[in-house]
């Protein structure tokens, strides 16, 4: 246990500290800009940030990761600040936390294992392209000096690492920020800071209980955005820890995020703050500084929090052209250049799964639904894949009185058609043997399948015989086949 909690909060003490540094800056002009896009004051979303950040950092299960208020869970929000207000937001907070730690103990994080590694790839692209033109606005109709500054920072970022014995020892985006900062201030030239997003807070965040009747009516207002945003916080979290696992090369535990999680937002909803999740594009920011335990995640979010209520003079001078740059080398960064080259080496529907996953989520912008048809897919196609691995061939014997078919392969609702299309029902012969040694039965419909095939030899006069099925499919068809139940083949032949 002492070993475990060294490793995870102590083992990097410096790469943590700078790293979290770097987080907590690029982590507010993004809280600001999610805030505005729900509809409520900057403030609601900072705190967000620093609280989610900080409880996250005890109670997750990916050290290393960042979570606090993101954009895919703010579109989620316009619709009910709109209509309802900011206290029902408040609530609705609370309930998604609690529908996240609901979904930690029945373990739904297992269900990750049915997302296949194309739809994880289609992710992480839509992502870094939503990343990308996120900053977009920063970069449209302004001045020569943004696009200088913003090149300069990119610069600076790609090249201060290559510096002997400083360029590894402190991160590139942090000197991106302070040079760009020191050099806006003592030029004095016209472009956007951090101060022109919004007002930044001046006081701690308070204690607050959502101002909303305690009744059915409100519960059912609420339950339809908090269920929508915990299934989108714990679907980004959980694609982000599985990326952030790749990149580190550790395992994560996934049920705990999910635990984590909702905890978090139950923090942050009774601090005033909207719900969040984990952040994939702070995460990578974390671990390119070097940041790889829990110590970066909580430096994150309480400097988060000093910066913008003690510092908050020196924030707002901050221009945007430095964060732009920061977020386009992590669009960079997270976007996969390696799934281009694959294309040519991937199979057509693995390279479809990509695509659309990436075009559906940067359509819709709701990685939900990207994620969503991504795995639906991947799911067809499989299915497809494996219904086409079945063979049915047959050969004669006892001088032609008998038939005897060899099954092989996998029965189930795509291949149970072509299963049942393989046989000769009109052929004459006294008995037709079925081996189904090297065959497997999945589903009710591969074994109505059977059933019809067995019914049909027998309303031609033919005695049927089935050798061979493996227990786990003999289990199935003994308790779901129907074709040695006179009554039930009778019922099924409509009583002719």
């Amino acid at each position: 246990m002492f070993r475990s909690t060294k490793q995870e909060w102590f083992s990097n003490i410096k790469g943590d500290t700078l790293a979290g540094i770097v987080v907590a800056l690029a982590l507010i002009p993004e809280a600001i800009a999610f805030s505005i896009i729900a509809g409520v004051d900057p403030k609601v979303g900072l705190y967000a940030s620093f609280c989610i950040a900080v409880i996250i950092a005890f109670t997750g299960g990916r050290p290393g990761m960042i979570s606090a208020a993101t954009g895919a869970m703010a579109l989620l929000m316009v619709t009910l600040v709109r209509e309802h207000g900011l206290e029902y937001l408040l609530a609705a907070t609370l309930l998604t936390g609690v529908l996240q730690i609901v979904a930690g103990y029945l373990k739904l994080a297992e269900l990750m294992r049915f997302v296949s590694r194309s739809v994880v790839t289609g992710f992480v692209n839509a992502l870094a392209i939503l990343i990308f033109m996120a900053q977009l606005p920063e970069l449209t109709g302004v001045t020569w000096h943004v696009y200088a500054m913003t090149a300069a920072g990119l610069a600076i970022i790609y090249l201060f690492p290559y510096l002997p014995r400083v360029g590894k020892s402190i991160p590139s985006p942090l000197v991106c920020i302070v040079v760009l900062t020191a050099v806006y201030l003592l030029s004095g030239m016209e472009i956007r800071t951090v101060g022109d997003m919004g007002e930044l807070p001046d006081t701690l965040p308070v204690f607050l209980w959502p101002d909303v009747p305690l009744t059915l009516d409100t519960l059912w207002i609420i339950l339809p955005y908090s269920v929508m945003l915990a299934v989108v916080g714990l679907l980004e979290s959980m694609m982000t820890a599985t990326i952030v696992d790749d990149l580190t090369d550790t395992p994560s535990d996934k049920n705990r995020e999910c635990k984590g999680q909702g905890i978090a937002n139950i923090g942050s909803g009774l601090l005033g703050g909207m719900a969040g999740c984990a952040m994939i594009g702070q995460s990578v920011i974390n671990v390119k500084s070097g940041g790889r335990g829990r110590l970066s995640t909580l430096v994150a979010g309480v400097l988060l929090l000093i910066l913008v209520v003690f510092l908050s003079d020196w924030v707002s001078l901050i221009p945007m052209a430095a964060l732009v740059a920061v977020m386009i080398m992590v669009s960079i960064g997270t976007f996969s250049w390696a799934s281009i080259r694959d294309l040519k080496k991937h199979p057509l529907s693995t390279n479809v799964v990509m695509l659309t996953t990436v075009a559906v989520t940067v359509g819709t912008h709701n990685l939900a639904i990207g994620v969503f048809v991504g795995v639906l897919l991947a799911a067809m196609f499989f299915a497809n894949k494996v219904g086409n691995i079945l063979y049915i061939g047959s050969e004669e014997a006892d001088a032609g009185s008998r038939r005897i078919y060899h099954v092989v392969g996998q029965v189930f609702f795509a291949s149970s058609e072509r299963f049942g299309s393989a046989f000769d029902f009109k052929e004459t012969v006294e008995k037709v043997t079925i081996d189904l040694s090297r065959a497997h039965f999945w589903d009710i419909t591969a074994v109505q399948a059977l059933d019809r095939v067995v019914i049909k030899f027998r309303r031609e006069g033919t005695e049927v015989e089935l050798i061979g099925l493996n227990e786990a499919s003999a289990t199935i068809v003994d308790r779901h086949a129907i074709h040695d139940d006179p009554a039930a083949v009778e019922k099924l032949m409509g009583g002719h």
